[in-house]
Formats: structure tokens, sequence, C-alpha cells
């Protein structure tokens, strides 16, 4: 199964190399795409994590994305796509994230995690990770302006998983094609540092940043407000 990020367009010409195993960016003025291939991926779980919770419990909360980067901060918008916030929540409760990697940056469009095949697995493999379970479409009104919080996924719309990516620059080719579940509150400079790192075949970073640890915490007074529109 592919992942895919692919949608009209018009945007700055870019191109990385294609490939079965490895997400691929295609741009010029009428296209953009990135593809990688999905895998199951198993991990553990505590009971407490495992626990249902109202979607009451998932309105009002950040993660903090601490890297070997520096902290990133994003609030959620489970009143557009409460499924897709419900997941990455659930994960980052779990530890799914913890010692993943940013695998994949393009400067002037995006950075890309998720993957639990960064943990210790073959960098060729790097970008064909999931969780073992997809999420349903949920594309919404909200732009794909710097800052904002999107999913990947396959060609299939309902095929989200594990991957996200945050975009470093405004991006509306893919508005309606992709789900928003969030924007970065905090870190966005920590973001231009590594879509900036020196990177190699497949926009694979020389020494990707990895995610340290998500903690999820309620919302400070300053971290909440309507959902963009």
């Amino acid at each position: 199964m592919a992942l895919t990020i692919a949608c009209l367009a018009c945007a700055p010409s870019k191109e990385a190399p294609s490939g079965t195993t490895e997400p691929t960016v295609t741009a010029n003025a009428t296209t953009n795409s990135a593809e990688s291939t999905a895998t199951t991926a198993t991990f553990a779980a505590s009971p407490k994590a495992e626990e249902k919770k109202s979607m009451s419990e998932y309105k009002d909360r950040v993660a903090e994305l601490h890297t070997t980067a520096g902290e990133i901060d994003i609030r959620f918008f489970p009143d557009v796509a409460p499924n897709h916030v419900k997941n990455f929540i659930d994960l980052a409760e779990k530890g799914f994230y913890n010692g993943t990697k940013f695998h994949r940056v393009i400067p002037g469009f995006m950075i890309q995690g998720g993957d639990p095949n960064t943990k210790s697995g073959d960098p060729n493999s790097w970008g064909t990770g999931g969780s073992g379970k997809n999420v349903g479409a949920e594309f919404n009104t909200i732009s794909h302006k710097r800052g904002i919080v999107s999913m990947a996924r396959a060609q299939d719309p309902n095929s989200a998983s594990s991957q996200f990516f945050i975009v470093v620059a405004d991006s509306p080719f893919l508005d309606r094609h992709y789900t928003v579940f969030g924007q970065v509150t905090k870190g966005m400079d920590v973001a231009d540092k590594i879509v900036a790192a020196p990177k190699g075949a497949n926009d694979r970073p020389n020494n990707p940043t990895t995610i340290t640890k998500i903690v999820i915490r309620a919302a400070k007074a300053d971290e909440k407000g309507p959902t963009p529109k």
C-alpha cells in the first residue's frame, strides 16, 4: 500500500528521486506528490494506555515533541479531525513515536516523521512503516499554511496511519487532499533547523533529528483558540 501526497498544485518546481520504499515528492506547475509503501509495525502499550477515553478528553490538548534539535509543541483540532487527533494522541501516549526520526526533509515545503522503521530499521526502509492501523479521511477547510501539521496517506484517502508532516512554508496545493489535525504553537525555529539539515538521497537527512519523547498535556490559555478557517 503506497503512501501518497498528490494533488493539484501551483508550486515552485522541486523534485526527489522516485522509489517504492521511500516517499517521493514531485512538484511542478500542476502536480505535487509523495509516495511510500506502508508496512505493519508492532509496539508495546501499557494497560493504562489501552483504556478507552471519551472524545472530550482529546479537547484542548497539546503535544510536546521533545527532539534532539529542540522542542516543538502542537495544538490539535478535534472539532474537524477527531479521529486523527485521537490516533496521534493515543500513539504518543503509548510511546509509539519515541525514538522515531524525521526521515524526510524538503526545504520550502515540509518535514516528515512518524515511521517506526526509523528507530532501528534499514535506512532504505525509512518512509515505509506505519502503526498497523489506518484512519479514515477527515479532509477539512484548514489551509496548509506554515506550521500546520497534517497526515501522510496512501493513494486510498482512508489510509493515514502514523506518519505526519509539518509544513514549513504555505502549501495550499495540499488543501482538502490531506487531513490537517494540528498546528505548531512553539518551535517553528526547530522545524526550520530540521528542514535545513544536510541530506542525501530521497531527501533523507545525513544526521536525522530524533523524537526522544512526546508529552501530552492540557493546553495553556495562550494555546487555545478557534480552529483556523
